[in-house]
């Protein structure tokens, strides 16, 4: 059978097509700009085969991530240096053995930059989805996940603003000519209910994830990637609704439990896709041809 084409993304192919460019380039043709992607396990696919050849195995970086479907259809030369499990720190340092730092990536010929990072720092998505999933499991109350770790996510932010800025100043610093996009986080957790199958959290403590990590974290992102001449790519959004509680064929983001890809509570193929429909809007809409 015919792999259905995304909705979203066959408009957009359309787009392409009346501005006279093409939706994919065969092997071999010409690209027309060099684009590095840079950012953590959102960004690399992590269980969406087929991965890159000669990518470390640690970084589990997919062929059919949103960096790769955005060089086809825009005709960008990639050179995709993301990594599940990076924070902004790895930028400048090595991550893991055959993993240079990100940074190392950029320069004067660098056109294009993406960036989807910061999740990871000060282990703050892992530290939740851990920690949340061990409190609701074992204390009563409504929230009781908020109650334990809402200082540990407003210390975590407070900190990393400033390093996650100055993330954005290198990279104009090191590719000058680039522009530079800044690829929010979808929606992992939905806006009422629960899902004790997928994710067996509290409603209180989805809510709360929702609004103060997942919302919250994306206005911190945005506001950095505006102070510092970045264009932000609004992935929340358009994702509402395609979380990780919905059923298999509607959800963008595998679950905590039953995950399809093998890698909970991260994109499968359809949210890398769309991802990567809203980042080719974004590039289209700032002159990226």
């Amino acid at each position: 059978m015919r792999e259905a084409i995304n909705p979203r993304r066959r408009g957009l192919a359309i787009a392409l097509f009346a501005a006279g460019l093409c939706a994919a380039l065969p092997a071999g043709a010409a690209a027309s700009a060099g684009y590095v992607a840079m950012g953590d396990s959102y960004t690399a696919g992590p269980g969406i085969l087929p991965y890159e050849e000669g990518a470390p195995a640690g970084c589990a970086r997919s062929t059919e991530n949103y960096p790769h479907l955005v060089a086809r259809a825009l005709g960008l030369s990639l050179t995709d240096i993301s990594c599940s499990g990076a924070k902004t720190e790895d930028e400048e340092v090595s991550q893991l053995e055959g993993q240079p730092p990100q940074d190392d990536a950029l320069g004067e010929s660098t056109r294009v930059v993406s960036l989807g990072m910061g999740g990871n720092d000060n282990n703050l998505f892992g530290t939740l989805l851990l920690g949340c999933t061990e409190t609701d499991l074992s204390t009563s109350g409504k929230a009781p996940c908020k109650a334990k770790y809402e200082g540990f996510v407003q210390s975590s932010f407070a900190a990393d603003k400033g390093p996650e800025e100055a993330a954005l100043r290198r990279i104009k610093e090191l590719a000058p000519n680039a522009k530079v996009f800044v690829v929010g986080y979808p929606e992992i957790a939905p806006a009422h209910g629960v899902c004790p199958l997928q994710i067996p959290w509290t409603e209180g403590d989805l809510k709360w994830f929702r609004t103060k990590v997942e919302k919250a974290g994306n206005k911190m992102i945005k506001e950095g990637a505006k102070a510092n001449g970045a264009t932000f790519v609004e992935t929340f959004k358009p994702s509402e609704g395609h979380n990780a509680c919905q059923a298999a064929g509607t959800r963008w983001i595998e679950p905590l439990i039953g995950s399809l890809t093998g890698v909970p509570v991260h994109p499968n193929a359809t949210g890398e896709e769309n991802d990567a429909y809203d980042v080719e809007r974004a590039m289209l809409n700032h002159g990226i041809r």
